[in-house]
């Protein structure tokens, strides 16, 4: 299980964040499963009105992450989803999607939480997407990444 040795965060003071989430529209299952999870964090963190774009897919994330970090978000959440099959697509649009995301997170300031699941097949998707049955929720751990480094950089 990738989950395993991962730190026990504690949040406190997220309340007054601006902080959105996006998402994007391929493989809707898994994709409401992350949705669902960025939810919940958020709530438990005291997030009560994120922003929520919905982009074409993963390949898209990265100029959506840079246009809502340059308004004054604290914190941006990326979801999305890519699944091996036979050509080299996967590598090509997960290699964009981390390297833009990065990139958008470096030039800004603004982190950004990593919500892509890259997976070989759709069910390692559907394990990590925080859905019944899932032994991971990468949604709720995308947004709690992205919160807790927002408020470390707030940190004197």
């Amino acid at each position: 299980m990738s989950g395993h040795g991962a730190p026990e965060l504690t949040i406190d003071n997220a309340a007054d964040l601006k902080v959105a989430v996006i998402a994007a529209q391929w493989h809707e299952q898994v994709m409401n499963g992350l949705l669902d999870g960025a939810h919940r964090a958020l709530k438990e963190l005291g997030v009560t009105e994120p922003t929520v774009l919905r982009v074409p897919g993963t390949f898209e994330l990265p100029v959506a992450a840079k246009r809502l970090a340059g308004r004054g978000y604290d914190a941006v959440v990326a979801l999305g989803v890519v699944i091996r099959g036979g050509t080299p697509h996967f590598d090509y649009v997960c290699q964009a999607a981390a390297s833009g995301l990065t990139q958008v997170s470096v030039d800004t300031g603004v982190p950004v939480g990593f919500g892509v699941l890259t997976c070989d097949n759709e069910q390692q998707a559907v394990d990590r997407a925080g859905l019944p049955g899932s032994t991971e929720d990468k949604g709720h751990e995308a947004v709690t990444a992205a919160v807790a480094t927002a408020l470390a950089l707030r940190a004197p």
